[in-house]
C-alpha cells in the first residue's frame, strides 16, 4: 500500500514538469516524422486518394484512373515550373464518356472540392456520341487529347472565350493555330440532352453550355491545367511521369496542397 502511495506521489510531482515542457510544435514534428516514413510513391497514392475521396469525385462519375492521370500531369507541370506554386485548379474532360453525360469536372485541389461538373462537346470529326478519333491536324475538326494550359479571355465569334495552349507535342500543340478554345455553344446543355439524347458537336473545341460558360471561364482562366482524356492507345505524355510527381510531392517545401497521411 505504501509502495503504491509513493508511486502516486511521484506521478503527481512529475506531471506539472511534463506539462510545462510540452510545446505544440512537438505534435507537428511527430507528424512530419511519420510522413517521412512513406515512400514517394506512397505519398502520391495518398494524395490522389485523399483528394478524390474528399472531393467526392466518385459520386460525380469521374473515373479514379482518369483523375490519377490528370493529377499526375498537374504535379508534373508544377515540377516543370509551368504553373504557379499557388495554382490549385484542375479541369478534367473525359471523352471516353458519351456526350449525353456530364464529362467535364473542375476541381479545387487545395480545398478538395468539386467546383463544377457539366456537359462539354467534342469535335464532329471525332465521332458521334462517344468520340473515338483524335487529331491535332488543322481542319480535321477533331478533338485533341492531352494537357493544356488555359490563357487569356477574349471576345470572338462565339462571344466570351478562353484561349488554350496545348502542351503535348504531336497531340495538341496546334491548339492556338486551330483556335481550339473554351466557348459557349447553344448545342450544349441539359435541355439539348433532354431533347435529342446527346449534345451537339464542335469543330474541335471543348464547348460548354451558355448557362455555365462564364462560370467555367472564370474558374479556369489564367494558367490552370485542363486535361482531355480519350479512348486512344497512341497517346503519351512526358507529364504522366509518376516518379516525378511522387518525388515532388514528397519534398517538404514544394506543394501547397495538403493531405492527411
Amino acid at each position: 500500500m505504501k509502495k503504491h502511495f509513493s508511486l502516486l506521489i511521484c506521478v503527481l510531482l512529475l506531471l506539472p514538469i511534463a506539462l510545462l515542457s510540452w510545446k505544440p510544435g512537438a505534435v507537428k514534428k511527430t507528424s512530419v516524422a511519420l510522413n517521412k516514413a512513406f515512400t514517394p510513391e506512397q505519398v502520391l497514392e495518398k494524395y490522389v486518394n485523399n483528394v478524390y475521396e474528399a472531393s467526392r469525385l466518385a459520386e460525380s462519375g469521374l473515373d479514379p484512373d482518369v483523375f490519377r492521370k490528370a493529377f499526375t500531369g498537374f504535379i508534373n507541370l508544377k515540377a516543370a515550373n509551368k504553373l504557379s506554386q499557388n495554382s490549385a485548379v484542375l479541369t478534367v474532360v473525359d471523352f471516353t464518356r458519351a456526350s449525353s453525360e456530364k464529362r467535364m469536372w473542375i476541381i479545387d485541389l487545395a480545398n478538395k472540392s468539386l467546383i463544377l461538373n457539366t456537359w462539354v462537346a467534342h469535335g464532329h470529326g471525332s465521332g458521334e456520341n462517344v468520340p473515338s478519333r483524335f487529331s491535332d491536324k488543322i481542319n480535321s475538326f477533331k478533338s485533341s487529347l492531352g494537357f493544356y494550359l488555359t490563357d487569356d479571355v477574349y471576345y470572338g465569334k462565339h462571344g466570351r472565350s478562353l484561349r488554350l495552349d496545348g502542351l503535348d507535342a504531336g497531340f495538341n500543340e496546334n491548339a492556338r493555330v486551330r483556335e481550339i478554345v473554351v466557348h459557349a455553344a447553344n448545342y450544349v446543355g441539359e435541355r439539348v440532352v433532354e431533347r435529342q439524347g446527346h449534345v451537339g458537336r464542335s469543330q474541335g473545341c471543348p464547348a460548354v453550355s451558355p448557362a455555365v460558360a462564364n462560370q467555367v471561364i472564370d474558374a479556369i482562366k489564367d494558367k490552370t491545367v485542363l486535361f482531355v482524356n480519350g479512348n486512344s492507345t497512341n497517346y503519351t505524355s512526358r507529364y504522366l511521369d509518376e516518379a516525378v510527381a511522387a518525388n515532388f510531392l514528397a519534398s517538404d517545401s514544394n506543394s501547397n496542397l495538403s493531405v492527411n497521411l
